[in-house]
Parts: C-alpha cells; sequence; structure tokens
C-alpha cells in the first residue's frame, strides 16, 4: 500500500487526480457542502492520518519546523472549503424554493453595538492567539540555522512555505515567468476581481448557483495551482529538487533519468528529420504560432460559444477580453506541467540568444 501511494503522489498522477475530484466537488457541492459528508470525511481522515503518522519517515517530513505551518495549512484548508459549500448548497436551496437566503432572515440581521460586542469578541482572539503562538514556539523549535556559509549550500534549498508553490513552478518555467510574471498576474486578477465582476447576486450571502464561473475559476486557482503546488514542494520534493514519495526515503544519490525537449528540436529534429534553422525565429516558428494563437486567437474563438456570448453582453468588451486573457495566463500553468509530463517538453519558445524562454 505505501509503494503505491508513493506511486501516485507523483505529480504526473496526483496533479490530474487532485483536479478530478476538485471538479467533482464542484459538481456535487450539495453533497460536498452537507455536515453527514463532513463527518464521514473527518471519521475516515482520523484512522487515515494515524496510519500515516506510523510511518517514521512521514513524520519526519511532517514535524520538521518548517512544515509545522503547512500541516496547519491542510487542516484550515479543508474546513474553510467545505464550510462555505455547506453554506452555499442551504442557500441555493431556499433560494430555488423562492425564499431568502439564510443572511437575509430577521434573526440574522440584527444589529449590536461594536463596544462591547466586537471589541470582547476580537480581545478573546487575540488572547487565544497569543496562547497559540507561545505554545507552538515552545513546544517546536524556531526553524532558524547557523550564519551562512558560502562554502555550503543546503540540499533540498527550499523558499518559506509560502513562496514553494513559485519554487514549484521553476520546475515548468523560466524565473522570470514563474517568479515574475505569474505571480504579477496573481495579484493584478485579484486586485482586478471587484471591477471586472458586475454580477450584483451573491453579495452578501453564501452562494454558488449564481456565481458558478468566478467561485469555480477562483478556487481552481487557489487549491490546485496554488495550495496543491505547496504541499508537493513542501513534503514531496527532497533533495536535488526531485520526487520523493510521502513514505520513501530522502536519499541523497537518487539519480532519476530525466530528458527535456524544446519543442523547435520536435519539429526540426524528430518530424520534419532535418537540421535546425540558424535563423533563432524561422526555428521557433512553430512555438511563436501557437503562443500567439493561444493568447490573441483563443480569445476570439471564445466569443463564439454561448457562454462567451453571455459573458460579452454581461460585462462588455474590455472586461471580457481581460477576464479570457487572465483565465489563459492561469491555465498555461497546467498546460505546460501536462505537457512536460506526457513529452518531456521544456520549452515551447527556446531562445536562449535572447534569455526569453516559454
Amino acid at each position: 500500500m505505501k509503494h503505491f501511494i508513493n506511486i501516485i503522489a507523483d505529480p504526473i498522477y496526483s496533479f490530474p487526480i487532485f483536479s478530478l475530484l476538485f471538479f467533482a466537488m464542484i459538481k456535487w457541492y450539495r453533497v460536498v457542502g452537507t455536515k453527514k459528508f463532513a463527518w464521514v470525511s473527518l471519521a475516515i481522515s482520523i484512522p487515515v492520518t494515524v496510519w500515516f503518522l506510523a510511518d517514521p519517515q512521514f513524520i519526519k517530513i511532517i514535524l520538521w519546523p518548517d512544515n509545522i505551518p503547512i500541516n496547519i495549512l491542510v487542516i484550515l484548508i479543508a474546513f474553510l472549503t467545505w464550510f462555505p459549500l455547506y453554506k452555499a448548497a442551504e442557500n441555493d436551496k431556499r433560494l430555488e424554493a423562492g425564499l431568502e437566503p439564510i443572511e437575509a432572515l430577521p434573526e440574522n440581521r440584527e444589529k449590536v453595538w461594536a463596544w462591547p460586542n466586537l471589541v470582547y469578541t476580537e480581545l478573546f482572539a487575540i488572547i487565544a492567539g497569543t496562547i497559540f503562538l507561545v505554545v507552538w514556539a515552545i513546544i517546536f523549535k524556531a526553524p532558524l540555522e547557523e550564519p551562512a556559509n558560502t562554502t555550503w549550500a543546503p540540499n533540498p534549498a527550499k523558499a518559506p512555505w509560502y513562496f514553494l508553490g513559485l519554487q514549484e513552478m521553476l520546475v515548468y518555467f523560466d524565473p522570470w515567468m514563474a517568479g515574475v510574471v505569474l505571480p504579477g498576474l496573481i495579484v493584478v486578477g485579484l486586485i482586478a476581481i471587484p471591477y471586472l465582476d458586475t454580477n450584483p447576486k451573491g453579495n452578501g450571502y453564501y452562494c454558488f448557483q449564481d456565481r458558478k464561473f468566478a467561485i469555480t475559476s477562483f478556487l481552481y486557482g487557489w487549491l490546485v495551482l496554488w495550495i496543491y503546488l505547496i504541499i508537493v514542494g513542501t513534503f514531496l520534493r527532497g533533495p536535488n529538487w526531485t520526487f520523493y514519495g510521502p513514505f520513501e526515503y530522502w536519499d541523497f544519490h537518487k539519480v532519476v533519468a530525466e530528458y527535456n525537449v524544446n519543442l523547435s528540436e520536435f519539429l526540426w529534429l524528430k518530424w520534419l528529420n532535418t537540421s535546425m534553422p540558424k535563423n533563432i525565429f524561422v526555428r521557433e516558428i512553430l512555438g511563436i504560432i501557437l503562443t500567439v494563437g493561444y493568447i490573441v486567437v483563443l480569445p476570439i474563438l471564445s466569443l463564439k460559444t454561448k457562454f462567451g456570448k453571455e459573458m460579452l453582453e454581461k460585462i462588455g468588451a474590455i472586461r471580457y477580453y481581460i477576464v479570457v486573457f487572465l483565465a489563459i495566463s492561469m491555465c498555461s500553468l497546467p498546460i505546460k506541467m501536462v505537457l512536460r509530463w506526457l513529452f518531456s517538453l521544456k520549452y515551447i519558445i527556446a531562445l536562449p540568444e535572447i534569455e526569453l524562454n516559454l
């Protein structure tokens, strides 16, 4: 069983499995968003977790001081994903029955004074948070190391846990893309949400049916393209950034046979069976065409779909093209990941002469 888990934990398998589970959660959110589902999941997860913790290698990784925040993060994410789905499922049933959402009921709209109601709540939250941090600091050692040594480098050299998603992206993109462009687009996209979303429904109450696209897009980016990458970078990446299963010993001498090929090499050397052109733009012509088509042509073609037409009518042309650009930028990450796994594709466009690789 442990050997099987080590195999399917590899991103080649775990990423599509995680994606399928995500879309299953979205499709059957009314089943997921029930107390029965929560209790059954909890009842199953407790013995499974105990079984995992019985493995010395797994518990060693879990209790590493740097990894403690990720353990807390995983638990909080599980609850904070289920709870809104639970509230949304309740409200969607009420709205379909012609009733008001729960948040609109008179007892839920009662107003109270900030003092003492809010201030006391905040005070107790601060006290509880302080106690938690003190206990954490006493039980676990701070992940501090000796002063930097130019003759020694840690292996694996990992970023802080909140940047491990970006570090995992470096496996599939160059630093300028994984460390600058994609994080920049994430920030810009989050800032732009209030200006792009003109849907008045769902403001002030939980729902899903009225905001399917917005909620699904955000949750996929958050859970699959960010939290998943952090978990992989934290627990499944060992020395030399090599993949290790959750029960696999971190062998510093582990050798993985890998080869990466650029799209231009596929085109000229493998498919056309000829030498690589000297002109760099001719050499990368296929990658350039595909990239331009993906960024420029795909948004235009999406207007031919019913969903695209409805969205264009609702939010207007400028907002529409911004939303589509952000969406295809987000999708570029899983696309590149799948291409790397299936075809060992390194770069779609490889221009090392001008330090531009995509």
